[in-house]
């Protein structure tokens, strides 16, 4: 008796062992996405997008992707490398800030020209379908799975910036190309640098100010290394930086068409849309900070925007003059991103 059910033990031993080994391949992951970017774990770029879309993208392949995340360039290399970083294969995506690599991406750059974007809320589909109709050339190297912006930037201040007069002489760090040349015909110094070298900078007093979402201040401290903000009146913003979350071409490529529809299920026009309307509310962290902490703000008036437009005006005009140089309609190109912005503003 003992010998029967010995051998029924082995028996099922033997049936349960492939089953089990076949279970244990079905639920391990077949494709591992390795995602890359400058920022700490804690900043909404981690937390509000990269992280819930991983988690998204594995629920939604039943574990067959497996994405981890890389913050704060711990696979090596500086923040405006991660677009080379996506196109040669080095990661499997990235988060990217195209106005990292001047005159890189200049098609793109009409959405940072001063006074062109709103809110993200409407300012991020917009560059989306922007995007589908005019970049598409532009980001062909990679996959992109999103193009969106931040809120618009706010200036944050050693010394208060009431009116355009304050700028004159400060260093103020810029994010842009488009931004550089806006602060040089305010008056300041233009100091570029990708965001994570802000606070250092300030500290030492390499610059005076920076231009900012206040979505970056809170993680960098920066409310803590200034005492001024300075916001404008209205809808409009001095201006903004599109972001790109993109992936290796070849990666998505030789996905199973499937796991395709799962990425592209996660990316375009909704995430898009989802991500500028979050991206207005992780603002109110850093507004908060700042308050607490005593510093003061200040409201630009529409009568001063109208004079720091006015004078900012040739940076605009000078994109459409290298546009139409290329072979582009400048014109067109603006009027059509300004249309889309208003579009998604109603």
């Amino acid at each position: 008796m003992l010998a029967k059910s010995l051998k029924a033990v082995a028996i099922g031993a033997a049936v349960s062992l492939p089953l089990l080994l076949l279970t244990g391949q079905a639920n391990a992951a077949e494709v591992t996405l390795k995602i890359h970017h400058f920022v700490s774990a804690k900043a909404p770029i981690h937390a509000v997008l990269l992280k819930p879309w991983a988690e998204a993208v594995e629920k939604d392949s039943g574990g067959r992707i497996e994405v981890k995340i890389f913050p704060a360039m711990q696979l090596g290399g500086k923040p405006p490398q991660l677009f080379d970083q996506v196109r040669d294969g080095v990661v499997d995506a990235a988060f990217i800030i195209p106005g990292y690599t001047p005159g890189r991406f200049p098609i793109t750059e009409v959405f940072e020209m001063p006074f062109v974007a709103q809110n993200a809320a409407s300012t991020s589909p917009a560059v989306w379908e922007f995007y589908q109709k005019y970049l598409k050339d532009e980001f062909k190297q990679v996959h992109p799975l999103v193009l969106y912006t931040h809120a618009g930037g706010s200036i944050h201040s050693k010394k208060p910036v009431k009116t355009m007069a304050d700028f004159k002489g400060m260093k103020i760090r810029t994010p842009t190309r488009s931004a550089t040349s806006v602060l040089k015909k305010l008056g300041a110094v233009p100091i570029g640098m990708p965001v994570p070298a802000a606070p250092q900078a300030l500290s030492k007093g390499v610059i005076d100010g920076a231009i900012l979402p206040f979505e970056v201040t809170l993680p960098f401290k920066i409310h803590q290394l200034v005492k001024y903000h300075t916001v404008l009146e209205g809808s409009q913003r001095i201006n903004t930086s599109v972001f790109l979350f993109a992936m290796n071409k070849t990666k998505y490529d030789k996905l199973p068409d499937d796991l395709k529809k799962v990425i592209d299920k996660n990316s375009g026009l909704e995430l898009a849309t989802r991500m500028g309307a979050a991206w207005d509310k992780v603002e109110n962290p850093g507004i908060a900070a700042a308050k607490k902490r005593g510093n003061e703000f200040f409201t630009i008036p529409a009568a001063e925007v109208a004079q720091w437009k006015k004078v900012t005006q040739p940076v605009t005009d000078a994109w459409v003059a290298a546009m139409d140089e290329k072979g582009h309609d400048g014109k067109a190109l603006l009027a059509d991103a300004l249309a889309l912005i208003k579009k998604h503003s109603q």
